[in-house]
């Protein structure tokens, strides 16, 4: 069978696969590149509007960012981590914007004020605390904060409509947060991409297999969902972003990288507001603190959602136990990721993480009335009749050794890369998307590290990203002058 040849091969059709085509592309028109995603079209899985948050995550306003030890103690470097990298996703939008490379901002991303909310005593003085470690670092000295219950209601008036005026309550707020459509931004940049030279998108394929031949370049099966017919690839490198199918395609390429890594799928649903009363209401992404044993993914918040251009309230997520790695995958995804090298660190998770399963397990047995029934933590007055629930995507959260060979679950979002830079997986979950430049940049640096060295795309990228090689954590000048550029270009001034 003659074998197609291509620079680079991108399986999965999602944000990081775009990013990373799109990134490629800016960089060297000439590089050859095929996109392989198993759907009949991109960015229906964990990318899709309706089965992410939406949340451009910077910190703002995710609790979990921020966490707090046993002694009090809070911790804000992966708040300041995540908000630096979000900052160098939305240089690069706004640079795709300028160029009329992607549409209008209003055509993917919007501005929505984050907020976080809390009640109780214990946790208004905890958040009091988080305020004034993180309005004291340049990324968020637009934070404010408030324990005034008529500020709050400004901020947030369906969340304090009738909320019993002697609680103790306290939010912060920023006011530049986004919405992002994942969905309608993917599809954007792939539409580009297919306007270029030496790409091609190839919907309705799966890998079926990587081998790495003596040459060094991958050999990919590649089958065709629709006819049965196998295609051959031969690709110098191959970058796996495709979601939950990661882990399973990182396990075929049997890098030594690969091993020791395992699996945990959560999924997820939403409670859906469409009622245009209800939701004419409420303009803002509203936070909570996660319940006692739940993953971090499950943090409760209250948010408006722009999918497809349809307002929408959504509320959750609510996380469940699965089997499968992909919202259209299969049962039996789980049992198959089990291989004698990440037996232990599995098992080892699992019997470590019993309160997780057991949380995953009840959440998948509620009711409709438990589920408005913590939505009104945030909304008092919900009315069941007015909320809907609907599948979110799959998320698979990481299992790897730790330092003394047993296994460890990771929450965040990982790059396992070849020693020899031809292959690199992504594998995880939040903070994900909102991240996805910086991710992709990173396997520019580990798996093009000669060409990206060179003065020429050392050039483009600063074009593309004028932070880029730069620390906008240490940086406070530099910060300032592209949150200007970006507030303004992707118009999330209020």
């Amino acid at each position: 069978m003659t074998a197609k040849n291509i620079d680079v091969l991108l399986v999965g059709g999602g944000v990081m696969s775009a990013t990373l085509g799109m990134l490629l592309k800016q960089l060297d028109p000439a590089m050859t590149i095929t996109l392989v995603e198993r759907l009949d079209h991109v960015a229906h899985e964990s990318t899709d509007g309706w089965n992410n948050a939406g949340t451009g995550h910077a910190g703002y306003c995710e609790l979990n960012y921020t966490p707090e030890d046993t002694d009090g103690n809070i911790t804000i470097d992966r708040a300041l981590a995540i908000n630096a990298s979000f900052e160098v996703t939305l240089q690069f939008w706004s640079y795709l914007v300028e160029q009329k490379i992607l549409p209008e901002p209003p055509a993917f991303i919007n501005p929505t004020p984050h907020q976080s909310f809390v009640w109780g005593e214990k946790d208004t003085e905890f958040l009091r605390r988080r305020h004034q470690l993180l309005s004291a670092h340049h990324l968020f000295a637009d934070m404010q904060f408030s324990d005034s219950a008529a500020q709050i209601s400004e901020w947030m008036p369906l969340v304090m409509n009738q909320r019993d005026p002697k609680e103790a309550v306290a939010a912060t707020r920023v006011d530049f947060g986004s919405d992002v459509d994942f969905g309608s931004l993917t599809r954007s940049m792939v539409k580009h991409l297919e306007k270029t030279d030496n790409f091609d998108l190839w919907l309705s394929h799966s890998v079926n297999s990587l081998k790495k031949s003596k040459r060094g370049h991958w050999r990919v099966a590649v089958e065709d969902e629709k006819t049965g017919e196998e295609k051959m690839l031969n690709a110098k490198f191959v970058f796996l972003g495709a979601g939950g199918g990661s882990l399973p395609l990182l396990q075929k390429s049997h890098i030594d990288e690969s091993e020791g890594y395992g699996g945990f799928p959560v999924s997820g649903q939403w409670l859906v507001c469409k009622n245009p009363d209800v939701v004419s209401q409420h303009h803002s992404k509203v936070y909570g603190k996660a319940p006692t044993g739940a993953p971090p993914m499950s943090v409760p918040h209250l948010d408006t959602r722009i999918i497809n251009g349809e307002p929408a309230l959504l509320f959750g997520p609510f996380a469940g136990f699965t089997t499968k790695f992909l919202k259209k995958g299969s049962v039996f995804d789980l049992f198959s990721s089990v291989k004698p090298y990440n037996v232990a660190p599995m098992m080892a998770v699992g019997r470590d993480n019993m309160d997780l399963t057991r949380y995953l397990i009840a959440e998948s047995f509620q009711s409709h009335k438990d589920r408005v029934a913590s939505l009104r933590n945030f909304f008092p007055q919900a009315e069941e009749k007015n909320w809907k629930l609907q599948d979110a995507g799959m998320r698979v959260q990481i299992i790897k050794k730790d330092a003394q060979g047993h296994g460890k679950l990771e929450f965040g979002t990982e790059i396992v890369a070849a020693k020899d830079g031809t292959l690199a997986a992504l594998l995880g979950a939040s903070p994900g998307a909102s991240t996805a430049v910086q991710a992709m940049i990173d396997v520019l640096e580990r798996c093009f590290k000669d060409r990206i060295s060179s003065p020429e795309w050392q050039a483009r990228m600063k074009e593309l990203v004028p932070s880029y090689g730069q620390s906008l954590i240490k940086d406070a000048e530099l910060l300032k002058q592209v949150r200007s550029r970006t507030l303004g270009t992707l118009q999330l001034r209020r």
